[in-house]
């Protein structure tokens, strides 16, 4: 069975069993939990005063830049953490990594609880290459940290149950969605871009639809329109022998949010986030806006859905490691791709 292979990125959709293939997101868009939920609402109302938010044994702690700040964050109930540098100086820091930073294998995010700008590197950066990372790097002293991370950043992670692709190559469904009474399913855009058609099985004779739009690199979202109408197109999550989850919403995450994947290849895996607004340079082409986490993948889960109880996070896009040894895996914001195609979870 031949996984797709986009180079670095990982992305597909959890599906349901054969017949009744896709796992996808719930009705409409269900509250969020309400640590990420006041988390976005900070982030709005504070902008460039934090440099943002995570959770801590259950508590939203916000960085602030400033007092005025900080009385903002305690009357909207969450724990405010004075920082050293501001949103808008770690922004000026990524800015210039998006300009200037053009070697495949590396990734960057603000990490607010260090206060810092975490720049990953992967296997295949060595030598000059990693010179220079380490030179562009040196230029804003302790407020970057180099990371080294096992493997390579890929593009080749299925989740969720199997969906094929008519040229070839498999991924995983995300999220079954819908606007009107148009049915579609979301996946990885780095899958939707290989091909137009998508079916049920490797023998490629049981259709699913084709597909209506396609976003990657700079994003890594893709929807397929259902032509197939004799298949079951329910709003669950497969969990591969622990029956399904019901989706019932759709939401942003907070870094250190518990949170599950699941995959065509390695079934259900959880972890924590670890990073949000992740910019990676794959060897396809860069994403920015990505989900960073701590769960495992492997070629054949991309596309998949990253989801948090009964709440969609994410498609799975790409990642290094294993689940042998662990690794690093990247999420495309679902609700962004829900608002590109004016669909939404049932």
């Amino acid at each position: 069975m031949r996984s797709v292979h986009p180079a670095a990125l990982i992305g597909v959709v959890g599906m349901a069993a054969a017949t009744t293939l896709l796992a996808a997101p719930a009705n409409a868009a269900a509250a969020p939990s309400d640590p990420a939920a006041l988390a976005d609402t900070l982030a709005d109302r504070l902008g460039s005063r934090s440099a943002g938010s995570y959770l801590d044994r259950g508590k939203l702690v916000v960085t602030v830049a400033d007092d005025a700040a900080a009385q903002t964050v305690r009357q909207a109930g969450a724990v405010p953490r004075k920082v050293a540098r501001s949103g808008a100086d770690l922004e000026k820091i990524t800015a210039a990594f998006d300009r200037s930073l053009d070697v495949a294998g590396t990734a960057w995010a603000v990490q607010p609880a260090s206060n810092q700008v975490v720049l990953s590197v992967d296997e295949s950066v060595t030598g000059a290459k990693l010179a220079k990372v380490r030179a562009i790097a040196a230029r804003y002293g302790d407020a970057v940290r180099i990371e080294h991370v096992a493997g390579t950043f890929r593009t080749n992670i299925a989740g969720g149950q199997a969906i094929y692709a008519g040229g070839g190559g498999r991924c995983s469904l995300g999220f079954n969605v819908v606007s009107g009474s148009t049915y579609y399913f979301l996946t990885a855009g780095h899958c939707t871009n290989i091909s137009s058609t998508w079916y049920a099985n490797s023998s490629l004779t049981t259709v699913l639809g084709t597909r209506a739009g396609s976003s990657f690199p700079g994003n890594d979202y893709g929807i397929v329109r259902y032509t197939n109408t004799s298949i079951a197109k329910p709003g669950t999550v497969y969990l591969y022998g622990s029956g399904e989850r019901d989706i019932t919403g759709a939401a942003n995450p907070v870094v250190g949010q518990s949170v599950q994947r699941s995959g065509s290849t390695t079934g259900v895996r959880s972890g924590q986030v670890t990073a949000l607004n992740q910019t990676v340079r794959y060897a396809e082409g860069t994403v920015s806006g990505l989900i960073r986490t701590t769960v495992c993948a492997q070629p054949g889960d991309s596309g998949g859905p990253l989801f948090s109880g009964n709440t969609a996070l994410g498609l799975t896009s790409g990642g290094s490691g294993n689940c042998t040894t662990g690794g690093t895996t990247f999420f495309q914001p679902v609700v962004e791709a829900l608002n590109a195609y004016g669909v939404s979870v049932y």
